[in-house]
């Protein structure tokens, strides 16, 4: 499961002062050599300012070079005339918002210019309203800021913890997610590994909560990720049945398998098949009959939940009294042959073939290795 914490992001704050032309400014058509200007710009909570033209006009309204800031901000231009003149930022409907004038551009060389618009003069030309819209800003992304600080740390820490848990180091992943879970209480995907490693180290109790709290707030919102639905629902389906609750964990593996088909149907399959390897675990016949049935429904080319079928299953034979011959409920025999059918040489295809023979059922010599 590759579902991580999001983070937020930094609010932009979106102004357009008015701004006045400025007095004529001059420069020497007689030049014979150019210069350069850059720079770059950013809005007054500090978030660049992208894709905006920069003017350079010797009356503040008609522009003689137009350069455009990049991605990053910032902006380069060169083939200027040597002179003062005026530049302008405008913001992306083409207005106004930053302007200086008395701008010298010297023959040879690259004049800087920035825009702040954070700066304390362009600050005071605004309205009341404006600063505290600006200050409302930066106090949010304050807050965000160090959110996504500490979700980054966790971010960290979740693919530690997930590690962990693939390597059976239970312990560790434990103590790293008991700790964040803390930390971000609100973050069901941190409480789905806390599940996972409590259940390998065993502690059902506590890992039956951590993974029903995983599934609590992730359906809080009222839109379910499936990624963390499936993961925490099929854990805890093995939790529970671990601990002897089958309705309930049968449950947990539908609302998995449920979960898992709305992004591809055959991913179900899983969900049904770790169903029925616990339901043989915990030596539930019926439930392991259901479980593996459902399976091969999901995806009918596995060999597994055939051979589980028929394992179930064949605790139902019974011995006809005339003959003693060993009778098999009806499908038995049928889930036999097709694990061996799929699995010609699986891991369990000599007990399936001693099964078969103890029936009086000839296997199948067609079969050939996959």
């Amino acid at each position: 499961m590759g579902t991580k914490i999001t983070s937020s992001k930094s609010l932009r704050l979106a102004l357009g002062l008015a701004l006045t032309a400025a007095p004529f400014a001059t420069h020497s058509a007689f030049a014979q050599e150019t210069g350069k200007l850059h720079g770059h710009a950013v809005d007054p909570v500090g978030v660049v300012i992208a894709n905006s033209k920069v003017e350079v006009s010797t009356d503040g309204k008609t522009a003689k070079y137009t350069f455009t800031t990049d991605a990053n901000g910032n902006y380069t231009g060169d083939g200027i005339a040597p002179g003062t003149y005026i530049v302008t930022l405008d913001n992306d409907q083409g207005k106004p918002i930053d302007q200086f004038q008395n701008v010298k551009i010297t023959a040879g060389a690259d004049t800087a210019q920035d825009f702040d618009l954070g700066r304390p003069e362009y600050v005071a030309k605004m309205s009341p309203e404006q600063r505290k819209q600006l200050e409302e800003v930066k106090a949010k992304n304050a807050t965000a800021m160090k959110e996504n600080g500490v979700i980054k740390n966790l971010n960290a820490d979740l693919k530690t913890a997930r590690d962990d848990n693939r390597d059976k180091n239970y312990a560790a992943a434990d103590e790293l997610m008991t700790k964040d879970t803390a930390a971000k209480p609100d973050a069901a995907v941190l409480w789905v590994e806390l599940g996972v490693a409590q259940k390998g180290e065993k502690k059902l109790p506590e890992a039956e909560t951590s993974l029903k709290k995983a599934v609590e707030l992730d359906n809080a919102g009222g839109k379910p990720n499936p990624d963390i639905e499936a993961a925490a629902n099929d854990a805890l389906g093995e939790v529970l049945a671990s601990e002897g609750k089958i309705p309930d964990a049968q449950a947990a593996y539908d609302a998995a398998a449920k979960a898992a088909a709305t992004k591809d149907p055959k991913s179900a399959f899983m969900h049904y098949q770790n169903e029925a390897i616990m339901m043989d675990r915990a030596g539930n016949v019926d439930a392991t009959v259901e479980a593996a049935d459902k399976a091969i429904a999901a995806d009918p080319n596995q060999p597994i939940p055939y051979y589980l079928k028929g394992k179930a299953l064949i605790n139902k034979a019974t011995v006809d009294p005339k003959t003693q011959k060993i009778v098999a409920p009806p499908g038995c025999a049928d889930a036999y042959q097709k694990y061996l059918e799929l699995a010609p040489n699986g891991p369990f295809a000599a007990d399936a073939k001693n099964i078969l023979d103890s029936l009086g059922e000839k296997v199948q010599s067609r079969y050939k290795a996959k």
